[in-house]
Parts: C-alpha cells; structure tokens; sequence
C-alpha cells in the first residue's frame, strides 16, 4: 500500500482515564506503524465506554506524548464496536482518497478486523504486534480468542446480509 491509513481500534479506558493494557498495546503498535509510515493519517477509532473520556481522545493524548503530530491524527469518537469502527474507517480511506489500512490491534482482533475491511473492499495489512499474550493473563488471552472466533463469521453475516440488501435495492434502482 502506498497511501495507507494507520488504524487503531479501541479498547476499555479505566476509571481513570487512563488506556487500559489493551488500549496501551494498540497505541504502541500504532506509534510504531507510524514511525514505519510518517506521511499516513493515524485514524483513532472508539467512542465513550463503560467510563469517559473516548478511547479515540486517550489514544489521541497517548500518540502526542509519544511525538505523533496532532495534525495526523483524525478521530472517530462514535464508533461503539469493531463492526462501527471498521465501517467508519472504511469511509474514512474512501473519503480521503487512501488506498488501505495497517491495522492496529492486538493479534487475537486482526483476522476479524481484516476480514470486516476486506469485505468492504478496504485493503489492509496487520501492523507490527507483540508474539502471545504479551503480559496479559492467560486466561484473558484465551477469553478473547474465543470471544473473536464467536464475533468473526456474526459480524461478517452483517455485512455481508448489508452488501446484498444495497446491491438489491441499487440494482431496482437502476430498473426503475
């Protein structure tokens, strides 16, 4: 990709306000994508959680602290879930003339974020991650790996169950 969009997608903010170790990880893969890419737009995806401020504001304070400029970052501070936050990011690339994504998150939400982008017809590519936990607990490793193979083929039935509705109703459009 030559135009890329660095995507990051949100997780849990702590009472705090501080990014929880998720959201922390995500960030450092995205300063390193950004390092990697220092032309691309940093796309910060995740709206208000369980407690304020936005996962998109924290990774926004994060980004700066760490020498991302404030004039490539662009936040997206609606988008509640993956499926939100992949058709936000979507439009974004679309919108701004990019020819795809590095996908920022950790290893266990890369294939569905992906697969989600790719059925959009957004191309991407996975940013640089960590290998296995990465100081998670197992069992919260292993929670998310199945949490993903559950929300992977139900997210993709949306957007694809989406994809036909628009193609049917464009297609009776142009009859008419």
């Amino acid at each position: 990709m030559q135009r890329p969009a660095i995507v990051i997608f949100g997780a849990a903010v702590l009472p705090d306000g501080r990014a929880s170790p998720s959201l922390r990880r995500r960030i450092r893969y995205a300063v390193r994508a950004a390092a990697e890419r220092p032309d691309a737009p940093v796309y910060c995806s995740g709206g208000v959680g369980a407690t304020p401020p936005s996962e998109a504001s924290v990774m926004r304070q994060e980004l700066l602290a760490q020498g991302v400029a404030a004039a490539r970052i662009v936040l997206d501070e609606e988008s509640l879930d993956t499926l939100q936050s992949v058709v936000a990011a979507a439009r974004f690339v679309r919108r701004e003339g990019l020819d795809g994504c590095v996908v920022c998150t950790d290893s266990y939400h890369q294939p569905r974020c992906r697969l989600l982008l790719a059925l959009l017809g957004v191309p991407s590519a996975a940013s640089p991650t960590d290998r296995g936990p990465s100081g998670t607990r197992r069992y919260y490793w292993a929670k998310m790996h199945l949490r993903e193979a559950l929300a992977l083929p139900y997210d993709a039935a949306i957007v694809l169950a989406r994809l036909a509705y628009f193609r049917r109703i464009t297609r009776e459009a142009a009859r008419t």
